[in-house]
């Protein structure tokens, strides 16, 4: 294999397959143009999927919705797997929104805006349609029919598979230690020597900041923690996804539930955020926490969802300390290009490295991505997490 290629992927996880794909078909299928290098195996382990929805609680998200809908169904064309299943989209507010107030109206003022059609529902509505929920009778709700529900780890071997056919090379086990720019290439340096690249893409994650050290640039990063369950429910028929919407829960308890796709299981994610996550959330003692949370959920609000634990996973990404994404080329080196936000952009993961691709061989993107630019004012301010407690 050449030391010298024309676009180098650091990191081949979902953003980065995506990465792969979209330069392999933009350098038109050039043998060794393209090479992938992962730290580890290739593969993801996630079992779960990610909801697209077109209701968002910001308008940059809302935006890229319809574009990052689009982006899957092209990809399923040209490679005949169904990526992207249209569930319907279901966000109930109880109440006590740990995440703030009124984020149901949120949504709302975002989809006017976008013109984006939802259907406001009360307690009672959403019951008489899915019996499947018990509600106290006070919940709010509104519901997306055209969202639906990404397969995570199908989608990144999809990627893989196509960029592989498109001639990309892809090695696993194969570490960045450092990037260094020159003038008319980057050096991207592996424990087994010095490649040379025209343009570097690095989708590494939370080896983000060790891969940019040589480059110049630091990000203030975080990391955001789920736990996955996965349900042998015996409800198949009241739980499959024709049946039963994807739903996201706002209140005591933030969830995402998905109904039966693929697998023959029901998934709830829990999300923690930051201060949940620097708590130790991987002792015994939270691990028992949080399945006693889950239990008690299911029990008083969708109790045919669950059954017998199939798979429970915790999953841990990295993000910006603002929660959005990172997607840019890097200032202080114009040919590299970074993307940073895996777990919480999975869904957009085919639309993120079609966007890296159009940075390495064009120098810019179509989409409205500046919201995730690497000058924007939260990473460069070195207060930012100190003042807003994260």
């Amino acid at each position: 294999m050449t030391n010298d290629h024309r676009h180098v992927v650091v990191g081949c996880g979902g953003l980065g397959a995506a990465a792969l794909y979209w330069l392999a078909r933009a350098t038109g299928g050039a043998h060794g143009a393209v090479l992938g290098l992962e730290a580890g195996q290739l593969g993801s382990d996630r079992a779960d999927g990610r909801l697209l929805g077109h209701a968002q609680r910001q308008d940059v998200y809302a935006e890229l919705a319809p574009a990052a809908h689009d982006t899957w169904r092209a990809v399923e064309r040209v490679s005949g797997r169904r990526l992207l299943v249209e569930t319907g989209e279901l966000l109930i507010e109880d109440g006590e929104d740990r995440l703030g107030p009124a984020t149901l109206d949120g949504h709302r003022a975002v989809a006017a805006r976008h013109g984006t059609v939802v259907e406001e529902l009360d307690a009672h509505q959403v019951t008489a349609r899915w019996p499947q929920f018990r509600l106290a009778g006070t919940e709010r709700a509104i519901h997306q029919r055209h969202s639906g529900v990404v397969d995570v780890r199908r989608a990144e071997a999809t990627h893989l598979a196509l960029a592989r056919g498109q001639g990309a090379d892809v090695m696993d086990h194969t570490a960045v230690r450092a990037l260094h720019p020159t003038r008319d290439h980057v050096e991207v340096v592996t424990d087994d020597g010095v490649l040379r690249a025209e343009q570097v893409v690095v989708t590494a994650d939370a080896l983000t900041t060790e891969v940019l050290e040589g480059v110049g640039r630091e990000l203030p990063l975080t990391t955001l923690e789920e736990h996955v369950t996965t349900f042998a429910t015996p409800h198949l028929l009241d739980f499959a996804g024709e049946n039963f919407p994807a739903f996201r829960w706002y209140g005591a308890e933030h969830v995402h539930g998905h109904p039966v796709l693929g697998e023959v299981s029901t998934t709830l994610d829990q999300h923690l955020d930051g201060h949940e996550v620097a708590a130790d959330s991987g002792s015994t003692e939270a691990a028992t926490l949080r399945r006693k949370r889950r239990e008690e959920f299911l029990a008083e609000h969708v109790p045919g969802f669950g059954g017998p634990e199939l798979v429970s996973r915790t999953y841990r990404s990295t993000i910006a300390t603002d929660r959005h994404l990172v997607l840019d080329t890097v200032p202080e080196a114009p040919r590299v290009h970074v993307a940073v936000g895996a777990g919480y952009g999975a869904a957009y993961a085919s639309l993120i490295g079609r966007v890296l691709a159009e940075l390495a061989t064009a120098g810019r993107s179509r989409f409205p991505v500046d919201t995730f630019s690497l000058d924007r004012p939260a990473l460069l301010d070195a207060g930012f997490e100190r003042r807003f407690g994260l």
